[in-house]
């Protein structure tokens, strides 16, 4: 085990909704993701994904956000709070985009979620909050793009998640691969 975190929030929608609801838990299903989200599933569901290739495997099941970025878009202006920028799982205490691919995240007393990109920010994000987009994907010195909108995963045991449960960090074996859009 690397490191510790904390559940902030839980949220989920069953439409193809920006923004997710706050929930009391969720229920991760194994190889599906989040029980009754719209993005649950085998294959792909995101929309622009399922009109390019619908049988592509769903690297997306999960999408967890660090609380931190609220803060840090706040100064720029923004406010934004758990669940408003899609994401199921709000954590605290992680450093989620610096952890490699395959890392897993045990999360409250079952629950185990695979760690298999970065989130890739689209323009919903400014019909949300104008300018926010620019606040979550940049270019960073050497002019390669930054994604800092959270990460994406897969559930590789499923499980009840909620608020306040503990998150475990599990490095993957082998050569750090930094994350990849997915």
């Amino acid at each position: 085990m690397s490191g510790t975190g904390t559940v902030i929030a839980v949220s989920s929608s069953g439409e193809h909704s920006f923004t997710k609801a706050n929930r009391e838990s969720v229920t991760l299903l194994a190889g599906l993701g989040v029980e009754g989200d719209a993005h649950a599933g085998e294959t792909v569901r995101h929309r622009s994904r399922v009109a390019k290739d619908p049988t592509q495997p769903n690297l997306r099941q999960v999408h967890l956000i660090h609380e931190e970025l609220f803060a840090e878009v706040g100064e720029a202006g923004f406010t934004v709070g758990p669940g408003e920028l899609g994401e199921n799982i709000t954590t605290r205490g992680l450093d989620l985009l610096g952890l490699p691919t395959g890392t897993l995240l045990r999360i409250g007393a079952e629950a185990v979620v695979e760690v298999t990109g970065l989130r890739n920010p689209c323009f919903q994000i400014d019909d949300f909050q104008r300018g926010l987009l620019k606040q979550v994907v940049g270019r960073d010195e050497n002019g390669d793009v930054v994604r800092r909108a959270g990460v994406m995963g897969v559930v590789r045991t499923g499980g009840v998640v909620r608020p306040g449960d503990a998150i475990g960090v599990e490095l993957p074996d082998g050569a750090h691969r930094p994350l990849e859009k997915v």
